[in-house]
């Protein structure tokens, strides 16, 4: 939980409406709605946090188990390392 998830911005582009992010893989054109806890999680990536640490954040923010907390970040972080959009450090 010590892996620093990073955005690599040079591969989409994101914009926020309303409660929702919108993301744009370049690659492809493909597209990533992002609300709720998603939309919240990619907001924490900053380069700076650790996955411990955005877990900390939200599990706190919300009130949550932390397990539970970090099972839902690590597999939306992996599912944005196989979209090709962050890299893990």
């Amino acid at each position: 939980m010590d892996q620093t998830p990073t955005k690599i911005p040079d591969r989409f582009v994101d914009t926020e409406i309303d409660d929702e992010v919108v993301v744009m893989r370049l690659s492809d054109g493909d597209m990533f709605s992002l609300v709720g806890t998603s939309r919240e999680i990619w907001n924490c990536i900053d380069g700076q946090r650790t996955v411990a640490a955005i877990v900390a954040d939200l599990a706190g923010k919300h009130q949550a188990p932390r397990e539970t907390v970090a099972a839902d970040v690590a597999r939306f972080v992996e599912e944005l390392r196989d979209a090709e959009l962050v890299e893990i450090r």
